[in-house]
């Protein structure tokens, strides 16, 4: 299995129809065949720790089965898509691999 973790911080001047249109972007990258499980979401309203970094936006986990997976991810049409419509949306993307 890899877990692919990708964290985006959003541009503060989107608004909210345009964030609420990246996150279903963001969501369709649930329909990549390589894509075994996926989550998406935004920070928890946990309790304020030093440890903790909540400043992003969006968090998106992918599941695939290995790397394989992750790399036909990477090069899936609904991928590359999802990238040239959301580029100019994010300041910043931080990504974690995980196996």
């Amino acid at each position: 299995m890899l877990v692919h973790t990708v964290y985006f911080w959003l541009k503060p001047e989107l608004t909210a129809p345009q964030c609420a249109e990246f996150r279903k972007g963001v969501e369709s990258l649930g329909g990549i065949k390589a894509v075994k499980a996926i989550y998406v979401g935004t920070p928890a309203k946990t309790p304020k720790r030093p440890i903790i970094d909540d400043s992003y936006s969006f968090a998106l986990t992918v599941v695939c089965d290995d790397l394989a997976g992750h790399d036909a991810y990477q090069v899936d049409p609904l991928h590359l898509a999802f990238v040239e419509r959301f580029k100019t949306f994010w300041n910043r993307v931080q990504i974690y691999d995980a196996d």
